[in-house]
């Protein structure tokens, strides 16, 4: 990056190439929605997340196609460690911003208000402990979003391999249920 960023660059054009055409094939091929999953952004000055990182990312979702008939795509930007750099993401042209575990969901929510989705953040360590402890930090994330609209229960990051299959049908079972208490099932049939 600092010894030869036009090399760098020339790397990051082909991989956003490369990235845009495979996304487009996703929403083509039917995806409801695409994201980009930057794990190296968080690791940057402020500076050069936006030169060598953010500006490939808004490349990217300039490049989508962004429907799939009449069906509209949207797009999810995740960045590992970009917490800091919300605002920036959330004005990307992205449709969610996916949130590490590092971030304060609220407090993200307060920054960004509705102008993009939040998608994440339960820490993925969080799925090692019993399943109690599961269950009561799946309901600090949702009771941390609240009962506004525009949330997507998400891990921080990825799952761990070795995750007890027990924790996940936790996560999952708690997550349906506690969801109920901030959006209540429909009474009408489809």
């Amino acid at each position: 990056l600092y010894a030869r960023p036009e090399l760098l660059h020339r790397i990051l054009e082909v991989n956003a190439r490369a990235v845009t055409d495979y996304l487009n094939a996703q929403i083509e091929a039917g995806a409801q929605a695409v994201m980009i999953f930057d794990t190296w952004g968080g690791q940057l000055s402020h500076s050069a997340y936006e030169e060598f990182s953010l500006a490939y990312s808004r490349r990217v979702i300039s490049g989508l196609t962004k429907s799939s008939g009449a069906r509209r795509v949207p797009s999810i930007l995740f960045t590992k460690g970009g917490g800091a750099w919300l605002d920036a993401m959330a004005a990307s042209g992205c449709d969610a911003v996916g949130l590490d575990w590092t971030v304060d969901l609220a407090a993200a929510r307060a920054r960004v208000g509705a102008r993009v989705a939040l998608q994440g953040n339960l820490d993925p360590a969080a799925l090692f402990a019993p399943p109690e402890r599961v269950r009561a930090e799946a309901r600090r994330v949702l009771d941390a979003w609240g009962s506004a609209p525009g949330h997507v229960f998400n891990l921080g990051h990825g799952i761990a391999p070795q995750t007890p299959v027990e924790s996940v049908a936790a996560l999952v079972d708690e997550v349906r249920a506690y969801s109920r208490k901030f959006r209540p099932l429909s009474k009408t049939k489809a």
